[in-house]
């Protein structure tokens, strides 16, 4: 008998309907024998409903007001998925993030999970009852509802499982599993059986949209086995775990992007020790993560620092950067939100060379200008301007081999 959490999201929970589906997903499962602990997001628009009944009342609402808003939305699922579950005869109790207790820090908004007590969900698993927790939401010491930031509810569910010791934890989303490329922009992207928390890692943090970051940190920190599927139709979907196929040929797993990109550069500064901190500490000080950096020495001897935030963060950074841009003897500070990022990742990069080289060619081919480019052991990614991101993607995959085998699932 084993012990698994599933996590469904918006789309999987948006009617009646389809909360009656999970809750025969969930059924079906126990009578495998196995427990189960059953995550939930809000339905399907129902964060963006809310946010935007707040901001009608103020363009920057109070953060702690926001999380006590927005937290409800997971509130209603999770009623109406235990009622589901009560009614087709399975014992079924819902919690609330606040109930289980889920504790966090106290960054409203963007929270991070401090520890987890178990024991009131190991009763209830021990009585024989399905728990539905609710995802994306804590409390802090104080016992303020907080929440972590969107597809949070994955963390909410690798959290779960790693506090549960649970055999393995399921992401029940719109799509069938974890693919070499976006399908929507690559039509022959396949489904990969397997990939490895390190190469899902940097999937999910360049771009591919499956899982949310801080759930594969989670699941890779405790060692949960991950696995996606597909609310709507059955298959194994992919399993992420620590252990790499032993396919000597594999090279790249597969191909991420992300418009979600902006791009900031200081140009003019003075060239000398501690200056990337002057212009980075206060952009990080408001909690505004920065991506990618390059810093290019001029011949006058001053500095350009060019480094990529999060589209949302780009008009914030700028005003930072601006009110301090007569500190900084900075020539200029500008913004461009029109780039992308593309990315190559896998494993089998470590004991191959020349997968820069021939990522470049192919680019340099399709006529496409690198603004930015980082690497990592196992992957690489590039800056573009947007408009040429598609065509990076479809491109890169065909070149790697990654297109869909003539008699492949």
């Amino acid at each position: 008998m084993a012990l698994i959490v599933q996590k469904y999201g918006g789309t999987s929970v948006a009617t009646i309907e389809r909360i009656e589906q999970v809750a025969r997903k969930v059924i079906s499962a126990r009578a495998r024998g196995d427990s189960v602990v059953v995550v939930v997001s809000a339905m399907s628009g129902e964060t963006d409903r809310l946010l935007g009944l707040a901001r009608q009342i103020a363009a920057r609402p109070d953060a702690r007001e926001v999380d006590v808003l927005i937290s409800t939305g997971e509130q209603v699922t999770i009623a109406l998925l235990a009622m589901t579950l009560q009614k087709l005869g399975c014992p079924a109790r819902s919690y609330t993030g606040v109930q289980i207790p889920i504790v966090t820090d106290a960054a409203f908004g963007k929270a991070r999970i401090a520890q987890i007590n178990p024991a009131r969900m190991q009763a209830d698993l021990a009585a024989g009852r399905v728990v539905v927790a609710a995802g994306f939401q804590g409390v802090d010491a104080d016992g303020n509802i907080t929440t972590l930031g969107r597809g949070g509810s994955d963390t909410t569910g690798v959290a779960l499982a790693a506090a549960l010791g649970a055999d393995e934890c399921q992401i029940f989303t719109d799509v069938d599993g974890v693919y070499t490329a976006d399908p929507r922009i690559v039509p022959t992207a396949r489904r990969l059986d397997h990939v490895t928390f390190e190469e899902m890692l940097e999937l999910a943090s360049l771009g591919a949209k499956v899982l949310q970051i801080r759930s594969v940190e989670f699941a890779g920190k405790y060692n949960v086995p991950l696995r996606v599927l597909s609310t709507f139709q059955d298959g194994p979907g992919t399993l992420i775990t620590y252990e790499e196929q032993q396919v000597e040929e594999v090279i790249i797993s597969g191909i991420a992007h992300n418009r979600d990109e902006a791009q900031i550069t200081v140009s003019g500064i003075a060239d000398q020790p501690g200056v990337a901190y002057r212009v980075l500490g206060p952009v990080a000080d408001a909690n505004i993560e920065v991506d990618m950096i390059v810093q290019n020495v001029a011949r006058d001897g001053t500095t350009d620092l060019t480094f990529t935030v999060h589209r949302n963060d780009h008009e914030r950074a700028l005003e930072i950067l601006r009110a301090g841009q007569a500190e900084l003897n900075a020539r200029e500070i500008a913004g461009d939100a029109g780039i992308a990022k593309v990315s190559v990742v896998g494993v089998g990069m470590r004991s191959h060379a020349g997968v820069a080289a021939r990522m470049f060619a192919v680019l340099a081919t399709e006529g496409i200008n690198i603004r930015m480019i980082s690497t990592s052991e196992i992957k690489i990614s590039v800056v573009v301007g947007e408009k040429y991101m598609e065509l990076a993607v479809r491109a890169l995959h065909e070149a790697f081999g990654l297109d869909q085998k003539p008699n492949s699932h």
